[in-house]
């Protein structure tokens, strides 16, 4: 083989790009068109514009299902406590005070009296404030050897009844139930059986003798109170039993919630409640499936002052703090109430089996909240029916134990602290209250 070495090819010598046409864009694409680039332009236009569709639909049909009150709404009470307190609960005045110390149906620790400590305006504001009983009698008399009497006690004006050889009977057909009246208005201490004065005392007032609607609209603003086991409450309830005792008439309870911190468990001042009591029995409450909450993520209830409403009328209700968005519970009657509840065929009564009637069968799917309602704030401490449920917060008590209120006392050194060295803190304070009519 020859070993001369082949002859190498000089390279090609690169053109300048610098010599082409700057007019001339080279576009390789525009040679061969992609189908697929017009499927994805049009399909990702047609899916923006389905988006934006879907959404407009989504809000229209949305705006049309919150309902709203039909028709004009006439004031029946705009309270805006620019008076003094004895003109806001003088005679003939807006405001009453329940005087009892029974704990309302509820195992409530406190009594609620007519005293200006408890109930009273100030700055254009009411305050319902609870105290220490021990500041009127002495601890000592309220854990033992004191009797206590309400004279001022309103258990015969907020349970009317026919009273046995009274002429001026506040209510005909219902007897009097005389173990009730001295169990709310009178109380005995006595160590041995455990019995207790009960230790705190507050307020409830209500319109029960001035102002009611049968549909239309409620407004209070208020800021709640911060300390546990302290529970205020805006609610109504019928002025008439038309459909029978509670819950067959029915409640509302526009605002409630408990005076506990924010890390309690059981929802404490960064929740608040809406909710319907009503039921064919007593036992058979149906508020689990009419109840709803709304929180404070960041601050509280007892921070500031907030707006509670409730919007009413024979289709709907619904109830809300500070905007319509912000809603606790929207109820639409769009069935009857004794449907809605579900409730079974017999029930126990604890005796026998009885057959459950409807009460409300010649009634409307509104009923029984069909009828007129007056307005109720009260600020409760403690209880025994289970708004604080056991075991949760190092609850001092135990609702099934008949020393319930003598033990919530005995903790007075763990709870009271947490009321704040105040009245503002430990206040229900309301800066106003309206009612309107549905005309």
């Amino acid at each position: 083989m020859s070993n001369t070495p082949g002859v190498l090819k000089k390279a090609k010598r690169l053109r300048s790009t610098l010599l082409e046409d700057p007019s001339t864009i080279d576009k390789p694409w525009v040679a061969v068109k992609d189908p697929f680039l017009r499927i994805s332009y049009w399909l990702t236009w047609g899916i923006a514009f389905l988006g934006i569709a879907g959404s407009a639909i989504r809000c229209y049909f949305g705006y049309k299902s919150v309902l709203m009150l039909d028709g004009n709404l006439c004031p029946v009470l705009d309270e805006e406590f620019n008076t003094d307190t004895d003109t806001v609960f003088g005679t003939n005045s807006n405001w009453f005070r329940e005087v009892e110390l029974g704990g309302y149906g509820n195992g409530e620790f406190e009594m609620t009296t007519s005293s200006s400590n408890n109930s009273y305006v100030q700055n254009g504001y009411l305050y319902l404030t609870p105290t220490l009983t021990a500041d009127e009698i002495g601890q000592s008399n309220v854990m033992n050897g004191y009797t206590y009497n309400l004279t001022d006690c309103t258990y015969n004006v907020t349970n009317p009844a026919t009273l046995p050889g009274s002429s001026t009977a506040s209510a005909t057909g219902t007897t009097f139930d005389a173990t009730a009246y001295y169990q709310s208005c009178g109380a005995v201490s006595n160590s041995t059986s455990g019995t207790i004065i009960n230790p705190v005392q507050s307020a409830r007032i209500s319109t029960r003798n001035s102002a009611s609607i049968r549909y239309g609209k409620v407004e209070v603003r208020a800021k709640l109170p911060r300390g546990d086991w302290l529970w205020p409450a805006i609610w109504m309830l019928p002025v008439n039993n038309t459909y029978g005792a509670w819950p067959l008439s029915g409640e509302i309870d526009i605002m409630e919630s408990r005076g506990n911190g924010r890390t309690y468990p059981g929802q404490g001042i960064n929740y608040v409640r809406g909710s319907l009591n009503w039921g064919p029995l007593p036992f058979l409450n149906a508020v689990a499936k009419t109840f709803g909450w709304w929180t404070q993520r960041r601050t509280d209830y007892g921070e500031g002052f907030h707006t509670y409403t409730l919007e009413w009328d024979s289709s709907f209700l619904r109830i809300y703090t500070d905007s319509r968005l912000n809603y606790m519970l929207d109820l639409n009657f769009n069935e009857p109430f004794f449907s809605r509840g579900d409730f079974p065929t017999v029930v126990e009564n604890g005796t026998a089996p009885i057959v459950l009637t409807n009460p409300w069968v010649n009634g409307t799917n509104a009923t029984p909240f069909d009828q007129p309602f007056y307005l109720i704030i009260n600020l409760a401490v403690g209880s025994t029916n289970g708004w604080f449920p056991d075991n949760m917060g190092d609850k001092p008590w135990l609702d099934g134990s008949s020393d319930a209120m003598k033990n919530f006392a005995l903790a007075q050194d763990q709870w009271y602290p947490t009321w704040g060295s105040d009245g503002e803190e430990k206040s229900l304070v309301v800066d106003y209250v309206k009612m309107w009519q549905l005309c």
